[in-house]
């Protein structure tokens, strides 16, 4: 068993199917990156597993216990466990850098704030923003607020890390400054789900590669197969268009 099983998965908008009978399975440690045109479903399946768009068919379970996303309390227990980024940094702009990152464990988790603003200086410090502690939000370039974004995600202690286009909205020469901070992380084994455009980025990262379209997984497999020897039809129009551009 996988430590997040997703099987069968179908959510729609309304009437408008999004995702269609998605299956996919992330080990501990593993990093998956979901690649495919703007609309595939990549980030609402992330949606999905933060209980921010409930499933209408299948099941997703965590550790071996299947989430129920009709239940509060099971959603609630599930965003303990998992932390997601969005390419909107949503930072509190009337806090400084280090206030940001520790809001979540003093007012939601109800932590020691003698253990929280160590661990947040940590994190900080990780993200290479040691400097930036008591920066505003209105005081820091794109690429550092997205940097404090991945922070004070990580200050929650996810089991389980989700990068929704975390790069999407950063100049060029700020993307690579977030994506060192990611590979950091990778290289301490932890466990992602990442959706991303920056193909070159998840070719050296990913463990794994799903690539979606029309709300459905077309084709999974490790980087090197995915781009350089695709076997669905659809994949290879894909990663031909994105070689070529």
């Amino acid at each position: 068993m996988q430590h997040l099983d997703i099987v069968d998965i179908s959510a729609r908008y309304g009437r408008e199917p999004v995702l269609q009978r998605i299956s996919l399975g992330v080990d501990r440690g593993e990093i998956i990156s979901l690649i495919g045109p703007s609309g595939s479903g990549k980030s609402t399946l992330l949606r999905v597993l933060m209980g921010l768009l409930r499933p209408t068919e299948g099941y997703i379970s965590f550790s071996g216990e299947r989430i129920d996303y009709t239940s509060a309390r099971n959603v609630r227990e599930i965003r303990n466990r998992f932390a997601i980024v969005f390419q909107a940094y949503n930072l509190f702009q009337n806090m400084t850098a280090l206030d940001n990152v520790t809001v979540a464990p003093l007012k939601i988790r109800r932590r020691d704030k003698r253990e929280v603003v160590p661990e947040a200086e940590a994190l900080l410090e990780k993200v290479g923003l040691k400097d930036k502690m008591r920066a505003y939000p209105d005081e820091l370039s794109g690429g550092q607020q997205q940097r404090v974004a991945i922070a004070r995600a990580l200050a929650l202690r996810p089991e389980l890390l989700l990068l929704d286009e975390v790069t999407a909205s950063l100049d060029p020469e700020l993307v690579a400054e977030v994506l060192d901070t990611i590979r950091e992380l990778a290289g301490e084994g932890m466990t992602m789900l990442i959706v991303s455009h920056e193909m070159g980025f998840v070719r050296e990262v990913s463990s794994t590669v799903a690539f979606m379209d029309a709300g459905r997984v077309v084709e999974v497999g490790p980087p090197d197969q995915v781009f350089g020897d695709p076997q669905e039809a659809r994949t290879q129009d894909f990663v031909r268009k994105i070689l070529r551009g």
